[in-house]
């Protein structure tokens, strides 16, 4: 019993509550019992000495906890009717929440969706809001509520540590319109909330079940749009599927819980146990570790239909799909622990803003729906059949695990070169069972759809089973091919042995596959219906070589052979299944014609896919004509290996000159390592090889590359010799002779290419002077009447067959039917020029089919598509071709013939890319690489052009990411060429985000690149290559390879060229320079120059290179001499980019010496030229001198001119767009605008443009710190505006944090938040987010981070003006334990003397006088004399107010001892005076000796005169004439004293003097009857 109702409780939602309570909350906004924070860092009772016993003492006064209701209870959205609870997403008024006592209005369940892009930071927490709290995160929460909200947590429970768990999600995630609601970035919360609905109760199954068996009976579903229909499709997915049975507690995330790749929930219900409650009575670093990262719960199994159970019985199908992300090594498959993390590091980036994620995934054609970084998840949906076809073609390829690693890996992942063994890389895994169901229930959505029943036929289902609707021949739908009536199945009963379950799936029709229902479903003609009779399944593999005729057959025309059985007959081409007709030659007589494929036995099946597809070599071209040329190849390696290093002079910004530490000198090394002696040595080798052989090409003629493309290339074809001009005399037969002979050939010439191509390119090329058609029309058809005269029958044919074309071209189908029919009438049946038959065929069969001629269309269409897919190599001649090969494709589809459908797919593609419809051919190419692949065919060489032929059209479609895909598993699956290497390099280039960026994925394309080259050949390639692969890593920085890399491009390049040489000795020498070998550096160009074998333009940038090396090295007057050389160069060539950049150069080398003002002229001379010359060129360097020249002159004055300058190098960023240059011109105007000339508003404005260029940027460090930073501004303005917006962004930055998973920055941004809910005075969320604060510490399980949390806690109240007395539990009972556990007796000191200035505020001096002691002894202890002094003086203090005056008089003379001497500052001949004061006070009223008074009141005169202070004066010399007039009784001084006290008064305008002071006679009343009347 007690079972069954722990079940009830799981399946509603609820958990049991937690065992003795949670724990209290504290008043001072503490996180219940001290002595949890104190246990978690291992503190004990006897380790945090007074402080923490009066911890711990305070925390055994508490009373115990109780057993409360758990403040989950109210996620019950769903009860037993009167109790607060209804069917969620019923109409009607609003259910209401079912917690005791609360009663507020549950949200509605399309508010429980979260927007596109929400961060899943919530869901780790492991908790959940309370569902009366609304739609949380959609920023439209009253005030009033946004102000109660720790009141409303409160009220449900959440105390202590599970509040702030709680609190500190949700809160974050609340909209940021408002102050009071912290910012939510999530993505949906529609699993969690289906999950926490409606426990779906017996007493509405019954009516549901009826609403369920209606919709079902309606066939597929209307399309319903909206959260409601959202709904209401998950009503009828809990209604069709079967239980859900849960073993394991699974994840509190949101999405999806289940089976990777499992649909959404939002379709399949999932009853999931809850997870014990978390005690936190125990909460360090590990315990409090509640939502593990990383640790995946297993998921809850789902009792899903059973196996071959068809669309039409499963009810409504997910359409939510499940990515699971692995970072493996890509040969052994096991995981990357290391790469893992980084990975999910991105993924929470990515939660906060996932446009980049749902771009990329829109590029799959998947939607996205959320993200779980915990569990390395990503849950995309599809609305379409398109989208699922896509997207499953693209994963089955392999793209998705290659566009997701793109986005998600940095540039640097990229650059490393691991060995094979230990390469990494992402895969992304799919359920495919999930996938199914997802593509079957879009099937279902969108009609009827076609299915592969148990008798081999596809058939066409239009609706579901129950309602009367079974699988339908294909005839009966819309565009179906095939019009043989569907054959009757076997109708016999099941034996007795089988079950009627096993027989219902065993003969249930399986739906295809996506591409086939696209193939079936594309619209085509009726008449269709009737052409080649029915397909049967038989042997799907296409078949070449003998056949044995089976009958005797006789031809009906002259077109079709005539044999006898028995008869062995070749096959030309081949004979493809599902065709009724191949073209054969007859072994005995010859003849040439077309064969029945039902009345001959083939004896040569093609068994390899490939031989299938291609049926010469000559078609395998296809894929890499005309696609990369050498040209291109020159182009490509010019951009990547060029630099302008080697010709323009280098501006000296490798250390900043602007930066606010000096330079320090690059000390040279005693000896050079062994490494850079090599260098050294083969720097020597290539130049002594200079010399010899001055005269070498400096590039080769040709690098190789038309044969390295492709095995077969193409012979360009001959045109005609002759030219017929329109004045030529047509009508006589001479002057036609030429052309009719040339036309009569027998068979076929490569100069008939131009005649069948669809372009007729030989128009152009024979009739030059016909600028009319109809012209040229008329005097072909005058030759064609020459060649009927002549009996010239293949001249006839052919120009029947042109003048045909030029009538369909015209519009004019019938005249050319004619002219068609004439030209396959003149043929006579002759197989001469096969491609002249097939031309003559497609395009009569194309005239047929437009004049829905279906007697015609049954005999001529199966014939052309028997001789376009079994012809080799075969002309395309229309542009209706493509609709045969679709008709001959469905026919492959329906015969289920492989072999066929990859031909036609090869055809189809290779007709569309030559009809320039790239896109057209994209369906095509990708079944072809998906059959080829599921075929275990072994890895061929055209595969590798074929995916860059898809790549390239990717590309055109303006889908950077699955070009980067393609390229990069083209390279995986083959051995690339050289051409393909550097094509892929090409297109890597053409979609990279940044245009003038090197993307670092072209490192694996040029390594493959310099792999495909043999030893013997392409060396004059190895050079530009290695060359490029130095420049790309010293892109990214990384200069040590980059310097291997050149090196190995010096050696490579020794024969090319002295020039060429000199440029790469440079480039290695700057690398070095960068690297920060500048001895290296020097070494080389002093080698070069010792070699004299530079160029003058070359012996300017030397110079200026080795002036740059030797400031590095500390040689400042060798490089002045140097940088002279380097600027008088280029004065002499004229070259004034050069001028300005060494003009510059000598000024930071004058600025580096301290001469500020000869660096000033010069880099305003700098200035001068850069100004004249073009941005494009030079816009870096005039930016940087820009910033240089601003900072000296904010150092050394004026400081507004500087300000100029650095808006100048802004303008001069901004308009050349380069974002870098901005970022560094922006700081350096926050620098100005917050240190040298201060501007609240300026730095607000320049801080805000810095934070929108570190967006742009994408540094997610940056940008949290400029948040924080703009906080600060804005909190210092001091407005109720300026701490809104200071709130908003504090809200944003501790998002960043959490994403980079920061917790130190994390715990001050939760602070710094409270910190300004204090400040607009909402107590409650102060509360809430210390806690949170202190939790994040406590997770850590760093002390001195707790520390410094409970003390800036403190602070909050401390510094404040209201509720000063909460600091108190943060300073006592948890920072000063700490710092006592910790032995930070720094910390232990400062917080005994604000806990003693605290507690005298609050009138507890008696308590605030034991921490007085302590700090004394701390300063005693730490020799801290001012401290000593400061605890001497609050010890006086305390001990005053207590009444104690003896003892307050002893501490201040103790005080005062400490005192410097003798006095330097006014300050402490003021702390005298009051001091003694003081003294005089306690003296005269408490311990009632007016003679001791009297000497203290002097001795605070003495130091009164002393300072000057007359105010003092005036007060002391008062007191010293009552004293001396009441007391003392000595007449003489009352008078001297009273006499000052009325010439300071007169002096500082005080109109009376009263010597008996009427105040002090109510604090000391023994003066009162003394007093003279």
């Amino acid at each position: 019993m007690e079972e069954e109702q722990r079940s009830e409780l799981r399946l509603a939602g609820l958990r049991q509550p937690v065992a003795g309570g949670l724990p209290q909350s504290q008043p001072g906004g503490g996180l219940g019992a001290p002595g949890l924070y104190y246990r978690a860092w291992g503190l004990g009772s006897g380790q945090a000495g007074q402080g923490l016993d009066l911890v711990q003492e305070r925390a055994n006064d508490q009373p115990a906890a109780v057993s409360v209701q758990p403040p989950w209870a109210c996620l019950s959205v769903t009860g037993p009717q009167g109790q607060g609870g209804s069917r969620a997403g019923s109409r009607g008024r609003r259910p209401l929440c079912s917690q005791p006592g609360c009663g507020r209005p549950l949200p509605a369940p399309s508010s429980w969706r979260q927007p596109r892009g929400a961060s899943q930071r919530w869901a780790r927490s492991g908790h959940l809001v309370p569902a009366c709290y609304g739609p949380v995160g959609l920023g439209a929460a009253s005030e009033e509520h946004a102000a109660g909200e720790g009141a409303l947590f409160r009220e449900h429970g959440l105390s202590g540590v599970m509040a702030q768990q709680r609190g500190s999600d949700q809160l974050l995630r609340r909209g940021t319109r408002h102050p009071g609601v912290l910012p939510r970035r999530g993505r949906g919360l529609q699993a969690e909330n289906q999950r926490e609905e409606a426990p779906w109760r017996k007493g509405a199954q019954q009516t549901r079940d009826r609403e369920g068996r209606r919709s079902s009976g309606a066939g597929s579903h209307p399309p319903q749009h909206g959260a409601r229909a959202r709904h209401v499709r998950s009503l009828r997915v809990m209604e069709n599927l079967p239980a859900v049975t849960t073993e394991e507690p699974a994840p509190m995330g949101r999405g999806p819980v289940g089976p990777s790749g499992g649909g959404s929930s939002r379709d399949q219900v999932r009853t999931v146990a809850m997870r014990p409650s978390v005690t936190w009575e125990k909460a360090g670093p590990k315990e409090a570790k509640a939502p593990v990262r990383g640790d995946e719960a297993p998921p809850a199994r789902v009792a899903g239909p059973a196996a071959g159970t068809p669309p039409c019985q499963m009810g409504v199908y997910p359409t939510d799909l499940t990515l699971q992300l692995l970072a493996v090594r890509r040969k052994s498959g096991l995981r990357d622990p290391g790469l893992q993390q980084t990975l999910r590091g991105q993924l929470r980036l990515l939660e906060n803003d996932s446009r980049e994620m749902a771009r990329v995934l829109g590029e799959l054609s998947a939607r996205l729906l959320s993200i779980h970084s915990d569990q390395d998840r990503i849950v995309v949906t599809f609305k379409t059949f398109e989208e699922i076809w896509k997207f499953s073609t693209y994963h089955a390829l392999g793209f998705t695990h290659h566009c997701l690693a793109n986005l998600l890996m940095d540039q640097a992942f990229w650059l490393l070169s691991p060995s094979e063994e230990e390469e990494t890389a992402i895969q992304v895994h799919v359920d495919e069972n999930a996938l199914r169901l997802t593509h079957e229930s879009l099937l279902i959505q969108e009609g009827p759809f076609f299915v592969l029943c148990p008798d081999h036929h596809v058939r066409v289902m239009t609706g579901p089973r129950d309602a009367g609707n079974g699988p339908q021949a294909l005839r009966q739908a819309s565009g179906a091919p095939q019009g043989e009536a569907a054959p009757e199945t076997d109708s016999s009963p099941p034996s007795p042995s089988v079950s009627s379950e096993e027989v219902a799936v065993a003969a249930a029709p399986e739906p295809l596959i996506p591409f086939h229902q696209w193939a079936l479903r594309i619209p085509q003609d009726p008449i269709d219906d009737a052409m080649g009779g029915p397909v049967m399944p038989g042997n799907p593999l296409m078949a070449v070589g003998l056949a044995s005729a089976l009958a005797d057959f006789q031809g009906l025309g002259p077109e079709e052979m005539t044999f006898r059985g028995g008869d062995l007959i070749e096959i030309l081409g081949a004979q493809v299944p599902s065709l009724p007709w191949c073209v054969g030659r007859h072994a005995a007589s010859g003849q040439v014609g077309f064969v029945r494929s039902s009345l001959i036995s083939m004896q040569g099946p093609v068994s390899e896919l490939e031989s299938a597809i291609f049926l010469n070599e000559e078609e395998k071209s296809f894929f890499s004509e005309g696609c990369f040329s050498e040209e291109d190849a020159r182009q490509l390696l010019r951009r990547m290996s060029g630099t302008d290093v080697c010709s323009v002079y280098s501006l000296d910004s490798v250390e900043e000159a602007e930066t606010e530490q000096p330079q320090e000198k690059e000390i040279p090394p005693p000896c050079l390592s062994p490494e850079p002696q090599e260098t050294l040595q083969k720097v020597k080798n290539v130049l002594e090889q200079c010399k010899t052989c001055p005269g070498c090409p400096q590039e080769p003629a040709s690098w190789g590359l038309c044969a390295a493309s492709s095995d077969v290339s193409l012979q360009d074809p001959e045109e005609p010799s002759f030219c017929l001009e329109a004045e030529d005399d047509w009508e006589d037969p001479e002057a036609l002779s030429s052309l009719l002979l040339f036309l009569n050939a027998s068979g076929y010439k490569a100069s008939f290419h131009g005649l069948y191509d669809v372009a007729l390119p030989w128009l152009s090329s024979v009739f030059r002077s016909f600028s009319d058609e109809e012209e040229l029309t008329g005097r072909l058809a005058q030759a064609r009447g020459a060649a009927k005269k002549a009996g010239l029958l293949m001249a006839l044919a052919r120009l029947c067959f042109l003048l045909g074309r030029l009538c369909s071209r015209r519009l004019k189908l019938s005249q050319a039917r004619v002219y068609f029919e004439e030209a396959l009438g003149a043929l006579e049946g002759s197989f001469g020029d096969l491609f002249l038959v097939v031309a003559v065929y497609a395009n009569l069969a194309s005239i047929y089919r437009k004049q829905k001629n279906r007697e015609k269309c049954a005999q001529v269409v199966p014939k052309a598509m028997a001789l376009l897919l079994g012809t080799p190599d075969h002309i395309c001649s229309t542009e209706a071709e493509g609709e045969i090969l679709q008709l001959a494709l469905r026919r492959a589809v329906g015969g289920q013939s492989l072999q066929a459908e990859a031909r036609a797919c090869f055809l189809l593609a290779r007709h569309h890319v030559h009809l320039k419809q790239p896109e057209e051919a994209l369906p095509f190419l990708e079944r072809l690489l998906l059959l080829h692949r599921d075929s275990g065919a072994p890895e061929a060489a055209w595969l590798s052009d074929c995916y860059l032929l898809l790549a390239d059209i990717y590309s055109r479609k303006c889908l950077p990411h699955l070009v980067l895909s393609c390229v990069k598993v083209a390279s995986l699956r083959t051995r690339g060429s050289l051409a393909g290497s550097l094509r892929s390099v090409n297109l890597v280039l053409q979609n990279t985000p940044q245009p003038h960026s090197l993307p670092a994925q072209t490192s694996h394309y040029l390594r493959q690149a310099l792999a495909s080259l043999t030893p013997g050949t392409g060396q004059a390639l190895r050079g530009p290559l290695y060359t490029s692969l130095a420049q790309l890593y010293s892109h990214h920085g990384c200069h040590g390879p980059a310097i291997t890399f050149m090196t190995q491009a010096v050696e490579a390049s020794a024969v090319a060229g002295v020039h060429a040489i000199v440029d790469h000795l440079v480039a290695l020498a700057w690398l070095h320079v960068l690297h920060g070998q500048s001895p290296v550096a020097l070494d080389i160009l002093q080698s070069v120059q010792d070699a004299v074998v530079a160029s003058e333009d070359q012996e300017g940038v030397i110079a200026n290179m080795v002036a740059v090396a030797l400031k590095r090295t500390g040689r400042t007057r060798q490089a002045a001499e140097s940088y002279y050389r380097a600027l008088r160069a280029a004065r002499d060539l004229g070259q004034q980019r050069n001028q300005a950049v060494g003009l510059a150069n000598f000024g930071a080398l004058c600025l580096h010496a301290g001469a500020s003002r000869l660096a000033q002229h010069y880099l305003l001379e700098a200035v001068r030229l850069f100004s004249r010359l073009p941005l494009g060129e030079c816009g870096r360097d005039f930016t940087h001198v820009l910033l240089q020249l601003g900072h000296l002159c904010t150092r050394q004055g004026p400081a507004q001119q500087g300000k100029g300058y650095y808006e100048w190098a802004l303008l001069v960023a901004v308009e050349m767009g380069h974002v870098e240059s901005q970022l560094r011109a922006v700081q350096r105007l926050c620098h100005f605008y917050s240190a040298v000339m201060p501007s609240e508003a300026q730095c607000v404005i320049y801080h805000e443009l810095q934070l929108s260029l570190a967006c742009k940027v994408a540094d997610k460090v940056l940008e949290g710190q400029l948040l924080e930073t703009i906080s600060q501004l804005y909190l210092s303005l001091g407005t109720e505006r300026a701490y809104k917006s200071a709130l908003d962004y504090t809200k944003r930055s501790l998002g960043i944090f959490i994403d980079l998973q920061k917790k130190e920055k994390e715990a001050h941004a939760w602070l710094q938040a409270g910190k300004i809910y204090y400040i607009l005075r909402q107590s409650e969320l102060v509360d809430l987010y210390i806690q949170v604060a202190q939790n994040v510490a406590l997770y850590t399980g760093d002390p001195n981070l707790g520390l410094e949390l409970f003390e800036a806690a403190g602070d909050i109240f401390f510094d404040g003006a209201w509720e000063r007395e909460k600091a108190v539990s943060f300073y006592r009972d948890r920072a000063l334990p700490l710092a006592v556990t910790t032995g930070n007796r720094k910390a232990e000191l400062r917080l005994c003397n604000k806990l003693v200035a605290l507690l005298a505020t609050l009138e507890e001096p008696q308590e605030g006088l034991e921490f007085a002691h302590m700090a004394l002894a701390l300063s005693i202890t730490l020799g801290d004399r001012l401290n000593e002094r400061v605890a001497y003086h609050r010890l006086a203090a305390l001990q005053h107010r207590l009444g104690h005056g003896e003892l307050a008089e002893h501490f201040y003379l103790k005080a005062l001892s400490l005192c410097n001497s003798p006095l330097e500052f006014d300050e402490e001949t003021l702390y005298y005076v009051k001091v003694y004061l003081v003294l005089g006070d306690i003296i005269f009223y408490d311990l009632k000796d007016p003679f001791d008074a009297a000497g203290y009141y002097q001795l605070a005169l003495a130091a009164a005169v002393d300072l000057g202070n007359k105010k003092a004066q005036l007060k002391i010399y008062t007191r010293l004439a009552t004293i001396y007039h009441n007391f003392l009784l000595d007449r003489e001084k009352s008078l001297f004293f009273y006499q000052k006290a009325r010439t300071f008064a007169t002096e500082l305008n005080v109109r009376r003097v009263n010597l008996p002071p009427l105040p002090l006679c109510g604090w000391a009343p023994w003066l009162a009857p003394s007093h003279p009347r």
